[in-house]
């Protein structure tokens, strides 16, 4: 059984290391979640969040996981007789395909090994068919700790199929990575608050374009819990469509106050800078799994060349330091472990795990 009065620190890809302060968020006294001291908290979260995702256009808040806008951008953004592209590198993107399959849409898909990058050509070859109303693709891929180059990707599909739409799958990319949503031209992007946002799960945020916006305006069937018309007649009283999970919208609100007392820049700088940390040590060590131009500065996957294993050596850190960082995901579990380094984790948390698997792997 978990000691709930010693709960292990968490270096696993999410949920990740939460701050006491943040967790005291989650006791306040609740509130009404009709009346006007929720609705005040909710409009100033979404005017932090839009500032830190750099967007002048809807944000909304789901009480659920990232998952479920998954489908929601599907559901809302695709009609029945519309194909969408699905870019596939990695556990999560390829689900994303899964999703747009269970909603009755028509799927392709662009897929490429664990561990290696989509780029701009291969999305360009697939969209210059003109057969595809919508791309799916994952900022940060939290299986293979992958880091697509979305900046460049979407640069060239805003200059050669600006009618596409672009749904963005950010769950553990979002303020752990440069996110400039307006300037990118993305229609929808989401994630969940336990990666980055350093909160426990049970909520998600994300991103609508206005042109996305519209066009579920034309989509019959959107379905009820994720249909976006709701979220934005609900959002005209800083509102949700249903019940909010009031304790982790405080925690949200007091996290967006710190990033942005922080700054976006710096924020990510330090992500950048554990990111870099790690990577030294892993390839000192081990070996990267992602190529090193796309390896991410939220989590990284370790190729297992030495063979440890990895499962022992996980129980062993926890038994002696209470601590756990992350197997490698699905077909990747024993050739790769995961750690990571984004949120509230600091660069002394990551030396100190660091030193115990040296310790351990010796």
């Amino acid at each position: 059984m978990v000691d709930w009065k010693d709960p292990p620190t968490l270096f696993i890809p999410g949920p990740v290391k939460v701050l006491p302060e943040v967790l005291e968020q989650l006791s306040r006294p609740t509130l009404g979640h009709r009346g006007k001291e929720y609705s005040q908290l909710h409009g100033e979260t979404v005017s932090m969040l839009k500032k830190i995702l750099s967007t002048e256009q809807s944000v909304f808040l789901s009480t659920s996981s990232a998952s479920g806008v998954w489908e929601g951008s599907i559901r809302n953004c695709v009609k029945m007789d519309e194909t969408v592209l699905c870019t596939m590198c990695g556990a999560f993107s390829d689900k994303f395909a899964s999703v747009a399959r269970a909603c009755g849409r028509t799927a392709e898909e662009l897929k490429v090994e664990w561990g290696q990058a989509i780029t701009a050509d291969m999305i360009d070859k697939k969209l210059a068919s003109g057969n595809y109303a919508a791309l799916t693709i994952v900022y940060n891929e939290t299986s293979t700790g992958l880091t697509n180059p979305v900046y460049e990707i979407s640069e060239m599909v805003k200059a050669k199929y600006p009618d596409v739409l672009v749904f963005v799958d950010a769950v553990s990319g979002m303020v752990g990575l440069p996110l400039h949503f307006d300037e990118l031209g993305w229609d929808v992007v989401f994630a969940s608050v336990q990666k980055a946002f350093a909160i426990p799960p049970g909520l998600a945020v994300f991103a609508v374009s206005d042109r996305a916006m519209e066009k579920s305006k034309t989509v019959p069937d959107r379905g009820y819990y994720f249909d976006f018309q709701q979220f934005a007649k609900s959002a005209e009283k800083n509102q949700t469509p249903t019940t909010p999970v009031i304790p982790h919208i405080m925690a949200l609100h007091y996290q967006c106050t710190r990033l942005l007392e922080e700054g976006m820049e710096n924020v990510w700088a330090r992500h950048k800078k554990m990111a870099e940390y790690v990577k030294t040590w892993a390839k000192e060590n081990f070996a990267l799994f992602a190529p090193e131009e796309y390896a991410s500065n939220t989590l990284t996957a370790v190729k297992n060349t030495r063979g440890i294993n990895v499962g022992k050596v996980i129980s062993a850190i926890q038994e002696k330091h209470n601590t756990v960082f992350g197997n490698g995901y699905g077909k990747l579990k024993e050739e790769t472990f995961r750690i990571a380094h984004m949120g509230d984790i600091s660069l002394d948390d990551l030396k100190e795990l660091l030193g115990w698997i040296d310790d351990e792997i010796k």
